[in-house]
């Protein structure tokens, strides 16, 4: 189970990466956020590689819990803590996120680009959930990346411990967290959502 888990991490985390790369495109603006994923669709928007990571996701939901729930209650050492926490709240973020993106998609007819992601964080009440939804998903992947980078990296980098590399995961994070928030909000000024999607504002 764990191999298994492992393995489709791997593929979510590969396009993960890519997708927050494409976040924090939009410190550059929106033109130039979509742009980019105008190129990067091509990779990862087709049947063939959307279906891989599409099942990589349910693999990795369904295998982390039942890693979670068969979990050895007796060993509580931080980093367990956080690989625990971080990958059970992952695992509910990836089942609300492919939800709505595939029922914006398919139901609402809506391109699930920068504007659908940033609807709810521009607008108050909306934001009091996905603001921390979004930055809480952010700093849970780092987390549990984290988590594994200290049970399987054994040699110090220029100096710092696996615990402190591990720490500087985490930081980054918080760093990439708090950019992507700034770029989906445009410095905290609010984004202008399009006519079509004022739906998703229940308007």
């Amino acid at each position: 189970m764990k191999r298994i888990h492992y393995i489709s991490g791997t593929v979510i985390s590969t396009f993960i990466l890519l997708h927050l790369c494409n976040h924090l495109w939009s410190l550059a603006g929106i033109e130039a956020h979509i742009a980019l994923m105008e190129q990067l669709r091509l990779v990862y928007r087709n049947v063939f590689i959307e279906s891989i990571i599409v099942s990589a996701v349910l693999v990795q939901v369904v295998s982390g819990i039942k890693l979670f729930l068969n979990r050895n209650k007796g060993v509580s050492t931080p980093f367990k803590k956080i690989q625990l926490w971080s990958g059970l709240y992952l695992a509910f973020f990836f089942l609300v996120h492919l939800s709505a993106v595939f029922m914006g998609r398919l139901v609402m007819q809506l391109d699930t680009n920068l504007y659908f992601g940033a609807a709810g964080l521009n607008n108050f009440p909306l934001n009091l959930f996905f603001i921390p939804y979004y930055v809480l998903a952010i700093v849970s992947f780092f987390g549990h990346l984290s988590a594994l980078h200290h049970y399987k990296m054994k040699h110090s980098i220029l100096g710092l411990s696996t615990k402190n590399q591990s720490y500087v995961i985490i930081a980054i994070g918080v760093g990439t967290a708090t950019a992507v928030l700034i770029g989906l909000t445009n410095g905290f000024k609010g984004i202008e959502l399009p006519a079509v999607y004022e739906v998703l504002l229940g308007r």
